[in-house]
Formats: structure tokens, C-alpha cells, sequence
């Protein structure tokens, strides 16, 4: 079992915990719930009718944490990397070691800069699995896309980055099916 720590819990964040951790991943989403969804009404977001960000955030940090993703409200100081792992410490003393790192930082993307990734001018650089040029670190949300930002697209980057690890880790590619109950 992989500990991925994701640093930021706007919906590419909280998308890629849900992924994971309904998969049985070890999961840390860092972060202080200060996401721009907070602004923002969702009318385009689909099988959702309509819903205010806030409202938005509250159900996904819950829906999170019920498949046992955990979360810590700290501000994320450093990353360093360390034999294929991370280092995170955040400016409260909490320190946690992960096997992926999922950054969602917004458009101010400090510890991606900081992890020396490459950068376009377009945002940092990733494939379209959300890759970025540092292995096992992906990148999502307005750091890769500052121009072309929304609540639905940054989800759908979150779960492809999510997927793309959980197929790394079975050595196949993962599908993630749910049957209706009975």
C-alpha cells in the first residue's frame, strides 16, 4: 500500500483522495480549506444541479474522510525529497513521509517551484496523466492550468492523477467500478 500526501483540498485535491482512498491507500490531504470554491456557485457541474462552493467543499471533505482519507488544516512549509519518498513539514511541526506527492497549490505554485519542477507558460509542465517532470510527483488544478481553471476540470485531473497512480501500484491499469447496492 502507497501514503500519497496531497497538498491543497479544492476539489483536485479532494477528487484524487476520494480515488485513492476508496482504493485502500494510505492518504494525507493537506490543507486549510482557503480554496477559490469558496467564491464560486456550481452550475456546471455535472449530475450536481446547482450548489455553492462552500456547500460543495463541505460534502467533498466529508465524502473524504468517510472513505479515511485524512486531513490536516496546516499550511504545507517544505517538501524535500528522500530515497523515492517526500518529506513534508508544515509550519505547525506536523512532519509525514509519502510515496507520492499530489500538489494542487492554486495559482501561486511555491513548492512546485521549489522542487526545481519544469515550468511552461502555461503553469508547470505535465502530461496528460498529470505527471510532472519529477517522478511520483503530479501536479493539478490551476498550478497546470492557471488559464483554463474550473471546479469540474480540476476534479476530473485529481481522478486521472489518482487513477494513473493506483495503476502504477497493481501494475495494471485500474479501473474503478461501482456495482448499484442490492
Amino acid at each position: 500500500m502507497a501514503h500519497i500526501a496531497i497538498v491543497g483540498d479544492g476539489p483536485g485535491g479532494l477528487s484524487a483522495a476520494l480515488f485513492l482512498a476508496k482504493a485502500g491507500e494510505t492518504v494525507t490531504v493537506f490543507g486549510t480549506d482557503e480554496t477559490a470554491l469558496h467564491y464560486a456557485y456550481l452550475y456546471n457541474y455535472l449530475g450536481v444541479a446547482e450548489i455553492s462552493g462552500s456547500d460543495f467543499q463541505r460534502v467533498a471533505r466529508d465524502q473524504v474522510t468517510s472513505f479515511g482519507a485524512e486531513m490536516h488544516a496546516g499550511r504545507v512549509a517544505t517538501i524535500s525529497p528522500a530515497d523515492e519518498q517526500f518529506r513534508l513539514a508544515t509550519e505547525d511541526g506536523i512532519e509525514v513521509t509519502a510515496d507520492y506527492l499530489i500538489l494542487t497549490e492554486g495559482k501561486n505554485p511555491a513548492l512546485a517551484e521549489s522542487l526545481g519542477l519544469e515550468k511552461t507558460e502555461e503553469g508547470i509542465a505535465v502530461d496528460r496523466e498529470y505527471r510532472s517532470s519529477l517522478d511520483r510527483v503530479y501536479v493539478v488544478g490551476r498550478s497546470a492550468r492557471p488559464r483554463r481553471s474550473q471546479a469540474i476540470i480540476s476534479a476530473g485531473a485529481g481522478a486521472t492523477a489518482a487513477v494513473d497512480i493506483l495503476s502504477r501500484e497493481s501494475g495494471k491499469d485500474y479501473q474503478d467500478w461501482d456495482s448499484p447496492p442490492d
